[in-house]
């Protein structure tokens, strides 16, 4: 009978996309006046959370996010996250109220529909370029003094389904202490169970999230990158690992 399960997830693979884009056809009018002019981008990400929301229940995704520490509405962040799904996007969209830009990879930019706004909205990294990496610094710079945050995944992709957490990249730790921003680690608990980038896989159920207590950057110079990052990094591995082994 486990052949059955393949239509099954092929469909819903197609629910997904079809709750991706409806709110996006209904909301277009909005969404395009909220992305023409960029001190008007905090409209827009009411909207994407709305967006988010729909998707995650249209899923049948029950979220629960527990909170260590509440972001200051009046300070900038850096939030990273652990990545394993297509739904860490709405996931992280859903638990921060603060207002924040993603950096993400170029190659979404090409999904219809979801990929014009994500490419207007969003900071853009081609991780094979030096210059794009050094063009990400210059605009999330411009972005944080606007009074936004920004939110990155270190692991510089998604890791192979094998591996609990990637080693993180430097560009997010190296921002924030540059910035003098804090730090806040969140863990995904179950999204690679519930929608992992394997094709034929996933399932409505719990979606848990975590937002640990802020890492300071204050004082902080680049020499100490290394440190954070490790810091980081260990924060989120040892709650994915404590959630695997009660399991």
């Amino acid at each position: 009978m486990a052949f059955l399960k393949y239509p099954l997830w092929l469909l819903y693979r197609i629910w997904f996309y079809i709750l991706v884009a409806i709110p996006i056809i209904v909301l277009f009018p909005l969404l395009i006046i909220s992305i023409s002019r960029e001190q008007w981008y905090p409209y827009f990400f009411k909207l994407a959370r709305i967006w988010s929301k729909f998707i995650l229940i249209g899923m049948g995704f029950g979220y629960k996010i527990k909170r260590a520490e509440v972001p200051d509405p009046n300070k900038s962040y850096m939030f990273v996250a652990n990545h394993t799904s297509m739904a860490d996007i709405m996931l992280m969209l859903v638990a921060v109220k603060n207002p924040f830009v993603f950096v993400g990879k170029q190659e979404l930019a090409k999904i219809p529909l979801f990929g014009f706004f994500y490419k207007r909205t969003c900071i853009l990294v081609d991780r094979r370029s030096a210059k794009s990496r050094q063009a990400v610094f210059l605009r999330a710079q411009r972005r944080l003094k606007q009074g936004l945050s920004i939110c990155i995944f270190p692991e510089g992709g998604v890791p192979e389904e094998h591996i609990l957490l990637d080693e993180f990249k430097d560009g997010a730790f190296r921002l924030a202490i540059n910035h003098q921003i804090p730090i806040v680690p969140i863990t995904f608990y179950d999204n690679k169970k519930r929608f992992s980038y394997t094709f034929f896989s996933g399932s409505p159920g719990k979606m848990r999230a975590k937002i640990h207590k802020f890492i300071p950057t204050e004082g902080l110079t680049t020499a100490d990158t290394k440190t954070l990052n490790k810091t980081t990094r260990t924060l989120i591995l040892e709650a994915l690992s404590a959630k695997t082994l009660k399991k």
